[in-house]
């Protein structure tokens, strides 16, 4: 008898013991989720749509709160995401691939997947209006704003450059902020600075107030060439009235890409997924940016979808 009052004891312990494990094993797998975004500095376009898409998931996405955390841009968040020290991420298409198989930058493949393309980011390289460079080769010898360490426009000068028989080490870079980048070569102590930025960029916009710019263009033929060797690349028109120029511009463009852990749970993914692009008319509507989100595209990304951004576009389509 008293065995089996021991068992009648031990057995709902027993159930409760198996319940406790199970909710500490699927955390992340519970609709309650304190997730986060990595972005980059604040007061870059990347925060301020990590922000928004911080607000939509708030709103619209059942039981997931997600905020958005400062860090050094495109570069490092996939690292900050394979990592676990960030759930989901903004970066680059072609910094995306290169996580996902282990190329440079990144010495080993990472646990990152995709649950949506964003808006394209343009590749800004500007000087004044006044200055006698008009070409990649014109920058052999020249004082350069590249970006901030770590961000992605200097791997993709770097590989324009190689283009023309040129390396990192025929310029003479500085690592600023956009945002100082233009204010220097507003003061004239570089010649050129860069932005990988959605347009129209704030940086640029800046200086517009106070000089007159031009950007160095890339050809269509050479920018076919680029994008034949790296289809994340495509060239993008840039109108003339976007920051006052002279001509309309041709600029190197590149898919932004909202990447996330592998182990974050397939409803979470789903929820976060539908928050966003299920309400892309109201992410516009509270970022400019956003309105160059291309719905119709958005699954169609350079890194193979999370399941849970899978299963809502399936829905969807």
């Amino acid at each position: 008898m008293k065995k089996f009052s021991l068992l009648l004891i031990l057995i709902p312990l027993l159930f409760a013991s198996c319940s406790g494990n199970n909710g500490d094993s699927e955390s992340k797998s519970n609709t309650n989720a304190a997730v986060n975004i990595a972005t980059a500095s604040v007061g870059g376009a990347y925060y301020a749509i990590g922000q928004e898409i911080s607000n939509l998931v708030s709103a619209h996405a059942e039981g997931v709160n997600l905020s958005p955390e400062v860090t050094a841009g495109s570069v490092e968040n996939p690292r900050l995401v394979d990592a676990g020290d960030a759930d989901f991420g903004i970066t680059n298409s072609n910094l995306a691939n290169a996580a996902l198989n282990g190329t440079d930058p990144y010495a080993k493949p990472l646990n990152v997947k995709a649950v949506g393309n964003l808006h394209p980011s343009i590749f800004h390289m500007i000087t004044l209006d006044t200055s006698s460079i008009n070409s990649l080769a014109d920058l052999k010898g020249k004082k350069v704003a590249v970006g901030p360490a770590g961000g992605g426009s200097l791997p993709i000068l770097e590989l324009l450059l190689e283009q023309v028989g040129l390396t990192k080490d025929d310029i003479v870079p500085s690592y600023l902020s956009y945002s100082d980048g233009f204010t220097q070569l507003a003061d004239g102590n570089v010649d050129v600075a860069i932005a990988l930025s959605g347009y129209p960029a704030s940086s640029v916009m800046e200086i517009t107030a106070t000089k007159d710019i031009k950007f160095i263009n890339l050809n269509k033929e050479f920018m076919a060439s680029i994008s034949k060797q790296y289809p994340y690349y495509s060239g993008f028109d840039i109108p003339a009235d976007t920051y006052n120029l002279s001509n309309d511009a041709y600029a190197l463009g590149i898919n932004n890409l909202l990447i996330v852990n592998g182990d974050i749970s397939e409803d979470v993914v789903y929820q976060v997924t539908k928050a966003i692009y299920g309400n892309l008319e109201e992410f516009a509507q509270n970022n400019a940016t956003a309105k160059q989100i291309n719905a119709a595209t958005s699954s169609e990304t350079i890194i193979p979808l999370h399941e849970g951004a899978q299963k809502y576009f399936s829905e969807i389509n």
